[in-house]
């Protein structure tokens, strides 16, 4: 699965809770606490989540997802603050929409995946597109594109995210992906990894 906040101990806990309507029959959104939630993929085989975290003075915006749909318009319907994106790490379905998000931050072992040394050929995530999605009317496999950019900051771990009323620890979890990241906060009984391996 995608993005989780060990979401298996907390799955019945708010499973519907503040569940909003599929927005757009791509993003499904749920309200998992205070300032804070899950902007869902359910029509990738992987189910991708992305979490919104509300601060005092920005937001910050963890996984993009596929970007296949433009998560950017379902974010503006939950925050008029500042956006900052950061990845988990940096594989196709979880940075698709950072392409939304010019201030994104990106762990210091993947910034070279960014620039064209991504480790998969783009042909074979256009096939995992095509085969492995429930895609929207109208969009085609064949035009995805692998997100490229120069990240506003490179992260390292133990580093802390000021988001104005609430700090963000960056925790370097390396396994899934050289650069994989986790985030918590301390004294908050959540944490929000991709795919873990500690």
């Amino acid at each position: 699965m995608g993005t989780s906040i060990f979401w298996e101990n907390n799955r019945r806990r708010y499973k519907g809770k503040g569940r909003k309507d599929d927005v757009g029959n791509w993003f499904t959104i749920d309200t998992i606490g205070e300032d804070t939630f899950m902007i869902s993929e359910y029509r990738h085989w992987e189910e991708t989540h992305a979490y919104l975290l509300n601060g005092s003075e920005r937001s910050l915006l963890i996984d993009t997802g596929l970007g296949i749909e433009n998560i950017y318009e379902e974010v503006i319907r939950l925050t008029d603050k500042p956006v900052t994106a950061v990845a988990t790490h940096i594989h196709w379905d979880h940075i698709g929409g950072h392409r939304y998000f010019p201030d994104f931050y990106v762990q210091e072992e993947e910034v070279s995946w960014l620039s064209g040394g991504f480790p998969l050929p783009v042909e074979q995530v256009r096939k995992s597109v095509a085969e492995r999605c429930d895609l929207p009317e109208g969009f085609s496999a064949d035009a995805y594109e692998i997100f490229q950019g120069r990240p506003a900051r490179v992260l390292k771990d133990d580093e802390i995210i000021d988001i104005g009323g609430r700090s963000v620890n960056v925790l370097h979890t390396p396994g899934h992906s050289p650069g994989h990241m986790c985030f918590f906060r301390e004294g908050e009984r959540l944490a929000f990894c991709g795919r873990p391996r500690i």
